[in-house]
């Protein structure tokens, strides 16, 4: 055992020196030289300026200089912005509840200067020479530059020499001092930006026309051309920027950049929105890439919350998050699979709903209103007969081989039927009807008659230019579909593409439905001890947790149990799935949890449920999918992010062969 240490003697309490009190609020500011230039390039933004100029030493170690041609500081007024707690930007407290510029709290020129040698230039438009501070003496002398101001950092941590020993290379600095003016410079496109390091030009970024040119210049023409424009408002909330697509999702979560009124933050309220709009288009822990600027009223939203200001709180956090979420998920929504618009103004190029229905799924006569269908696609081998259980459990009909929510009438829409020589889905090749699990010879007609869900489409010619996806050419090894469209050959994983189709529909059909999932009761209630925030959580949202299928109640003051769990899940981890449940309750909006939890339940019907491999299919039979596919949404991936198709232009091919060289 460590013996106690004899108690030191007691201290008197008095107030720190003014240099301590400096230091340590440096050390709260001030983490690195990035930290420097970050602060330095917020005044410089609020000052106006329209051209930053940013000159380094040894990564910002030895030299971090901020020029701008901002409206300077007065003569009088330079001694007093190096004080503690000297600022122009808030003067009450109802200022500090709604501030509207980058920096307020007058800390980071007193920070820098307790831990460094910094010395202060600047000239107003009126002034008739600048006048240059020198932060250690005080003194203060006339200098020559132009209206603007100029903060030299020298030295930084000369006097705390064990902080900079945490500091890395140069070439690391170099790069956090480079993404310090890269998030500003994608925020202001107005303003011209310039970074010099060791006297060589290493970034610039000059006043760009608009928002998109300049992320064109900062992440590159190839993020331009692999993201989707975001623009949504609701109410005073508006969401702007763009959103990668999910082929351009990365490694690393290194290319997310998030702002709230101008200024760039790390908030998990929005990162976990734009995280959800892209949950069923991303393969395994890819991270997306995206720029997302929020405008918001000053008053709704705390920065007064981190020493850095990169953290913010908001007062209402869910319907930030439902405007994010919805920002980002609408502009995703649209596939390059195809260029239909909304699922209710447009039509299909053979004149179907954009909903993704078939003439075989049927309408209502006034063409409004839930569609009806009835998939005999979406066929489950007997092996999967518990699905039928689920799938009623979800509110549809279930028959032996196929899922249904109403009769559909063969030609509902102005389509006929296939005729005799139509051959439907069959798993067999050629031959076999429809899309039955149970051999030769199973037709794939529902109780109604109706046929297959793309069978009977003519094989018209392609009108050039029409269909994004082109012709079908051939199917190989039972796996893949050849198509030709104008810009060359296009490749469809079969199975992939129909499990985005069925998942859409699905996820159609249950918008709005009030059910819960099927729920199983426990015979012996599972228990476990349950923290303070578990427990209010339970009680909390006992509702929504009836509506995934959960009960949980309290067993004692400090322990919950488990007496039932979603049917789905019954042989799971009953105190596992309860304890990740209460924690997303805790931290998410409840109806974001529910509907995740809906959507992964669907997704492996739909999985299930999608033509498998192997199954032979005509051409006709090719070409319908190729339609569906540009009438869904996000029909660029499958449920689980794995990419659906992928073009091979003309260009490509000839190189494969060598030709024109």
């Amino acid at each position: 055992m460590i013996a106690p240490s004899p108690l030191s003697p007691r201290r008197p309490i008095r107030e720190l020196p003014d240099e301590l009190i400096s230091q340590i609020a440096a050390g709260e500011v001030i983490e690195r030289p990035a930290s420097v230039v970050r602060e330095l390039v917020d005044n410089a933004l609020d000052a106006g300026a329209r051209q930053v100029t940013v000159r380094l030493l040894a990564g910002g170690a030895r030299l971090i200089s901020v020029e701008d041609d901002g409206g300077g500081i007065p003569r009088e007024e330079l001694p007093v912005a190096l004080k503690r707690h000297a600022t122009s930007k808030i003067g009450s407290l109802h200022d500090l509840e709604s501030v509207g510029t980058m920096g307020f709290r007058g800390e980071a020129l007193a920070a820098i200067a307790s831990v460094s040698e910094l010395t202060l230039l600047s000239r107003t438009e009126d002034a008739a020479n600048a006048f240059a501070l020198d932060g250690r003496s005080g003194e203060l002398r006339p200098a020559a530059r132009a209206t603007g101001t100029t903060v030299e950092v020298k030295e930084l941590f000369f006097s705390t020499p064990a902080r900079r020993k945490f500091l890395k290379t140069d070439a690391t600095e170099l790069a956090h001092c480079l993404e310090a003016v890269r998030r500003h410079a994608l925020t202001r496109p107005e303003v011209g930006f310039a970074v010099w390091h060791e006297g060589r030009l290493v970034e610039q970024w000059r006043p760009a026309a608009s928002a998109e040119q300049r992320m064109g210049d900062v992440l590159g023409d190839e993020f331009l051309a692999q993201s989707v424009a975001v623009e949504f408002q609701a109410g005073p909330l508006r969401v702007i920027g763009r959103a990668g697509t999910p082929d351009a999702a990365r490694a690393r979560a290194d290319h997310q950049y998030a702002y709230v009124n101008g200024r760039y933050v790390r908030d998990k309220v929005i990162g976990h929105a734009a995280r959800s709009a892209y949950e069923d288009v991303l393969h395994g822990q890819r991270q997306p890439v995206y720029v997302l600027a929020l405008s918001i009223d000053p008053a709704q939203v705390d920065v007064n919350v981190h020493p850095t200001k990169i953290e913010v709180r908001f007062r209402d956090g869910r319907a930030v998050h439902q405007v994010v979420r919805h920002a980002v998920d609408q502009a995703l929504a649209a596939s390059r699979a195809g260029q239909v618009g909304s699922a209710s103004e447009t039509a299909s190029p053979l004149g179907w709903p954009a909903t993704g229905l078939s003439p075989s799924e049927g309408g209502d006569a006034a063409g409004a209103g839930t569609a009806r269908w009835s998939q005999a696609g979406m066929a489950f081998p007997p092996r999967e007969a518990a699905w039928g259980q689920r799938v009623q459990d979800l509110g549809l009909l279930w028959q032996p081989g196929r899922l249904t929510a109403a009769e559909a009438t063969p030609g509902a829409l102005g389509v006929a039927p296939p005729g005799p020589g139509t051959q439907g889905l069959g798993p067999h090749g050629p031959g076999t009807q429809g899309l039955g699990p149970h051999g030769p010879g199973t037709q794939g007609l529902n109780t109604a008659g109706a046929p297959t869900y793309w069978a009977g489409v003519e094989a018209t010619p392609l009108p050039e230019g029409e269909w994004p996806l082109g012709r079908a050419l051939a199917q190989l090894q039972g796996i893949y579909i050849l198509a030709e469209n104008r810009q060359g050959l296009v490749i469809v994983d079969m199975h992939a593409a129909h499990e985005r189709i069925v998942y859409e529909k699905l996820k159609t059909q249950m918008e709005g439905a009030a059910q819960a999932l099927a729920r199983q009761d426990l015979l012996i209630p599972a228990s476990f001890a349950a923290t303070a925030q578990e427990q209010a959580t339970a009680a909390a949202c006992a509702d929504t947790l009836a509506a995934l299928g959960l009960e949980i109640t309290p067993l004692s003051a400090q322990t919950l149990a488990v007496r039932a769990v979603p049917a789905s899940l019954a042989q799971g981890d009953a105190v596992e799935l309860a304890r990740s449940v209460l924690a997303e309750l805790s931290q998410h909006e409840a109806s974001t949890v529910v509907e995740r939890a809906r959507n992964e339940l669907l997704a492996t019907m739909a999985c299930h449920g999608a033509v498998r491999a192997n199954r032979r299919l005509t051409l006709e039979e090719m070409n319908a999918l190729l339609r569906q596919m540009e009438a869904t949404e996000r029909a660029d991936q499958c449920n689980h992010g794995r990419p659906t198709w992928r073009q091979l232009s003309i260009r490509e091919l000839d190189s494969l062969f060598l030709r024109g060289r």
